[in-house]
């Protein structure tokens, strides 16, 4: 992992500021405490100098603090946007419930933790509304592809563009649940961050980065081979 030399020379800088910083506010506190324990009792000392230092020493403590803090978030949110703007054009597969209906189909992948004998798959419009129930018959533990072809449960075509969100409910012999986990997978073609939180574009649908679980290359178009002239 390369080490960036102006963030190690910063942290380097910082770490001083605050060890000399915290040597400084001893030595005040022990100058001080001497001050006030020899003072004349007939001739008090005034207050008001070493309560302004004191004062300066806190704001520059406080100063500190709040330069650690934003470093922290900095560094965060670069790391987060570093790591996505890698996975632009790349096929991932995402922790992820949500689908687009695009071209009349919106595809999903779930994993059943353990073998079912009843697996049901509802479709959700963005109102919470089932719109399509499916039953499916392999239901053995691992992982699933499934492709809704846009259609409601009146058989009729909804248009393109909307999204949607797969539930799977499963259960075993016993009747007990099976952890199930909904996937979106595709290509990363867009990065953005908001709220402070780095999201990726992934079928049309946003994503958090931090919710990716693979990456690979993404799929090479097939090659055509140019049609043979004729004979002359």
């Amino acid at each position: 992992m390369a080490i960036d030399p102006t963030a190690a020379a910063n942290n380097s800088a910082a770490a001083t500021g605050r060890t000399r910083m915290a040597d400084s506010y001893e030595t005040f506190m022990s100058l001080l405490t001497a001050q006030i324990k020899n003072q004349d009792p007939l001739s008090p000392m005034d207050s008001t100098q070493f309560t302004q230092q004191l004062v300066q020493m806190t704001g520059v403590e406080q100063q500190l603090l709040t330069n650690d803090l934003l470093e922290k978030l900095v560094t965060n949110t670069g790391s987060g946007i570093q790591t996505s703007v890698s996975l632009l054009g790349r096929d991932v597969r995402a922790v992820n419930s949500d689908a687009k209906l695009t071209a009349g189909k919106a595809e999903w992948s779930y994993k059943l933790d353990r073998e079912a004998t009843e697996v049901t798959i509802e479709v959700l419009n963005e109102f919470g509304k089932t719109v399509q129930i499916i039953k499916p018959t392999d239901n053995k533990a691992g992982d699933h592809t499934f492709t809704w072809n846009g259609k409601d449960r009146t058989d009729q075509q909804l248009p393109n563009g909307g999204t949607y969100t797969l539930k799977v409910t499963a259960k075993d012999s016993a009747g007990a649940a099976v952890p199930v986990t909904n996937f979106v997978q595709g290509i990363v073609t867009g990065v953005e961050q908001v709220n402070g939180q780095t999201l990726i574009t992934v079928n049309g649908v946003k994503v958090g980065w931090e919710k990716v679980t693979s990456i690979a290359e993404a799929p090479k178009p097939p090659t055509t081979t140019p049609e043979s002239e004729p004979a002359a």
